[in-house]
């Protein structure tokens, strides 16, 4: 079955807020100077977005701009890093190229090829995304489809490849450049339901993206009715991984088709399946409105569960008592804390990363001050193209200062829960940075 709908990338829903009635509003390169906000931007900064802007995609929305940057102190605000580009998202020969060209007045069609070669640069496309995880049907590649892990399937429904707003680190970067080569994304349901059909393992469907929530709901009741009404007995998962939460919660609450989700979202868990929302947040910040707290409070009433997760980045969360505060947070508001992820190896992990030690020192100073209850959250995880790869800590063993690591996820689930090691790097940020210990040749994580 193909879903034919018209195009949704700008929404025009309202929301009562503050007793008047607010259109959703987006913020992107060729209007972000329409913001009220925007004269406390420099030249400069102004030209800085213009240029990164370019090579990586720019979007936000009149909620995170109004609601969650502290605007008086917004150069150093995790909120305005994690949504505006920064000059140093770039690095200086990349910068510098667009910046000339835009100097020079050259026109935006000969600045996108440039652009489109700085962005190969980048691993548009890392851990094997576009070789190795994506199936096939009947001898036919299913574009819109990932399965790396064996109980595991993604799934990038077309109509939500894009997101309220984009995070600056998001490692999915490449799905919003317009370029078709590095998109996933397919509307055909049916295929999947024949895929999962003959893949008993799988146990969850993950939708994702963009931001499948992005979608109006009756595209997304459309997918995942489909879904229900095959009647896959080895189905017993589906997930929804989403930012929404965080970026627009009035998706939950007074969207013109936010009770239709709720129902959607009841008509799940009332089919015996396990609903999972994957959410991203990324600073406690995050979860200080009153309409975050409205939307989580209508989500888990429908008895769907809410998972979080967010990597680790500096200039936005690379300190302990940001990641305690916000598990305990979450706890207290029926979240249950899930991942703690390392900034992957595309875009501008350069400028987000931290060493792999670093990560690990304030996942553990950050698990130390939160009670047992919070303690459901894994990481620090590198999701590299082994699997999940979790840091357990840094030690000596028989004289050598050694990584110990393991995976949480691996292609191979006979490697899971496997300890290795690597040899110790105070300077790697990265699994392919990392050599193994002890005279081995390979990691056997990688068989």
């Amino acid at each position: 079955m193909s879903l034919q709908y018209p195009s949704i990338i700008e929404r025009n829903d309202t929301v009562q807020k503050k007793g008047h009635t607010q259109k959703y509003q987006p913020y992107f390169l060729k209007n972000y100077q329409k913001m009220p906000q925007i004269k406390r931007l420099s030249a400069q900064q102004r030209f800085d977005i213009e240029v990164v802007a370019r090579v990586l995609p720019f979007r936000t929305n009149n909620y995170v701009v109004d609601e969650l940057i502290d605007w008086d102190h917004f150069e150093t605000d995790p909120i305005y890093i994690l949504n505006f580009p920064q000059k140093n998202m770039l690095k200086p020969q990349h910068y510098e190229t667009i910046a000339n060209l835009l100097r020079s007045g050259t026109s935006d069609a000969e600045i996108l090829p440039v652009a489109n070669k700085i962005r190969e640069e980048l691993d548009p496309h890392p851990a094997g995304q576009l070789t190795k995880n994506r199936p096939e049907l009947n001898g036919e590649v299913l574009k819109g489809v990932q399965h790396k892990y064996r109980e595991t399937m993604l799934f990038f429904p077309s109509q939500g490849q894009t997101c309220h707003a984009f995070c600056t680190f998001c490692f999915r970067w490449p799905q919003f450049t317009g370029i078709a080569d590095y998109k996933f994304a397919m509307s055909e349901i049916e295929p999947v339901i024949e895929y999962i059909r003959q893949h008993s393992d799988i146990s969850d469907v993950l939708f994702t993206g963009g931001d499948p929530l992005f979608m109006k709901t009756k595209v997304l009741a459309g997918y995942i009715e489909a879904l229900l009404e095959a009647d896959l007995p080895n189905l017993k998962t589906i997930r929804i991984g989403s930012k929404a939460l965080a970026y627009w919660p009035y998706r939950f609450t007074t969207d013109d088709d936010a009770d239709d989700l709720m129902m959607l979202f009841r008509k799940i868990v009332q089919s015996g399946k396990h609903l999972a929302i994957m959410a991203h947040f990324n600073h406690h910040r995050e979860l200080e409105t009153t309409e975050v707290k409205r939307a989580i409070n209508r989500i888990l009433k429908t008895g769907a569960q809410i998972r979080t997760q967010s990597p680790v980045m500096k200039n936005i969360n690379d300190d302990p008592k940001v990641w305690a505060t916000m598990w305990q947070r979450q706890v207290e508001m029926g979240l249950v804390p899930y991942y703690m992820f390392i900034a992957r190896n595309t875009g501008a992990q350069h400028y987000f990363s931290i060493s792999l030690e670093r990560a690990w020192k304030i996942f553990r100073e950050a698990y130390q001050t939160v009670s047992g209850i919070a303690r459901t959250v894994r990481g620090p995880v590198m999701s590299c193209y082994p699997g999940k790869v979790q840091v357990l800590g840094v030690d000596e063993i028989a004289g050598e200062k050694v990584y110990m690591l393991r995976s949480i996820q691996n292609r191979n689930p006979d490697n899971v829960l496997r300890p290795f090691f690597a040899k110790y790097d105070p300077e790697a940020v990265w699994y392919d940075q990392l050599v193994p210990a002890f005279g081995e040749d390979k990691f056997f994580v990688e068989d």
